[in-house]
């Protein structure tokens, strides 16, 4: 039986900051009231951002690891799930049918779960050092990027939320132009998508502003031809249309692509007065939500941001 699944810091984060983004960032820009805000009532950061069920979705303070929900019905999401301290969160999805929510953990290098019905932490997991960026879902299991490090990590679920013990979790080593090495300040993989059925990741490259496919019994890449996407950062992939978040661009590229996944074209971009570093985004509908990162700045209020999801 196949799930259904829907869809990428602490203490020195100002550190990782100046380690993984070597450049200027602009200061606080004053936030607007707006129907297509909802903000992030309390939280101290923002990343990662995942649709729960119906027009519910989940979005994570980067700092706090703690977990949002709200409606993007609603101008407000509230704190749902106050997690213990040194935790981050950075991508996440939900697996609806079995109540879970999949968080990266950053810098911290770990995985969480946890149960949106009794907002427990279900399992953590100690992946790799380094960055634990994004994830995505298959019918088998949940796969993790490492920003700093050419691997992914796979932590099996079986049909019904059972989740694989720590000895259970995989690491795949990439090979290919995909695990070219990164020099000192670079971000390699960032946002992850499944394709295919599970059978092809597709996986976002920062530093070489490109797409991979990845093979997940092999973990050999190829590259995705098609311009450059500066400042990739989430993706999303439904069939063959694929968006690509651009942060420090403030636009959202929405990709076709081939059937072989071989290529891609750009059909919009997408873009909003009230992107602020967008990072990730989740699909409801012809509706896209997209969280603001506000790297870099002294930010009061972090906030989510709707947009169509065809230009």
């Amino acid at each position: 039986m196949r799930r259904t699944v829907q869809r990428r810091t602490a203490v020195g984060f100002t550190a990782l900051l100046a380690l993984f983004l070597p450049f200027a960032l602009p200061a606080a820009a004053s936030a607007s009231s707006s129907d297509d805000v909802i903000v992030l009532d309390g939280a101290t950061s923002a990343e990662g951002i995942a649709a729960g069920e119906g027009t519910t979705f989940y979005a994570g303070d980067l700092n706090t690891g703690d977990i949002y929900r709200g409606d993007i019905h609603d101008s407000k999401a509230k704190r749902f799930i106050n997690v213990p301290d040194g935790r981050m969160a950075v991508g996440m999805k939900a697996d609806v049918s079995n109540d879970l929510l999949f968080v990266a953990g950053g810098a911290t290098g770990k995985a969480y779960v946890y149960n949106t019905e009794t907002r427990k932490t279900v399992k953590q997991y100690d992946l790799g050092s380094g960055f634990i960026n994004d994830v995505t879902l298959t019918e088998d299991g949940a796969w993790f990027t490492n920003s700093a490090s050419p691997e992914l990590y796979f932590v099996p679920v079986g049909d019904c939320g059972e989740l694989g013990d720590s000895d259970d979790v995989k690491t795949l080593k990439v090979s290919g132009r995909a695990a070219k090495p990164l020099k000192e300040g670079e971000f390699g993989f960032n946002g992850i998508a499944s394709a295919e059925d599970g059978d092809t990741l597709i996986v976002a490259h920062t530093a070489q502003q490109a797409l991979y496919t990845v093979d997940p019994e092999t973990g050999k890449s190829h590259k995705i031809d098609g311009p450059d996407l500066e400042f990739i950062d989430g993706i999303l992939v439904k069939g063959h249309t694929l968006w690509a978040v651009q942060n420090m661009a403030n636009q959202i590229s929405r990709l076709e692509l081939s059937r072989d996944l071989e290529s891609f074209k750009v059909e919009d971009v997408i873009k909003s007065k009230h992107f602020d570093i967008p990072t990730t985004v989740a699909k409801f509908g012809d509706t896209l939500a997209a969280v603001n990162a506000k790297f870099g700045q002294q930010a009061t209020e972090y906030d989510v941001v709707l947009v169509p999801a065809w230009d």
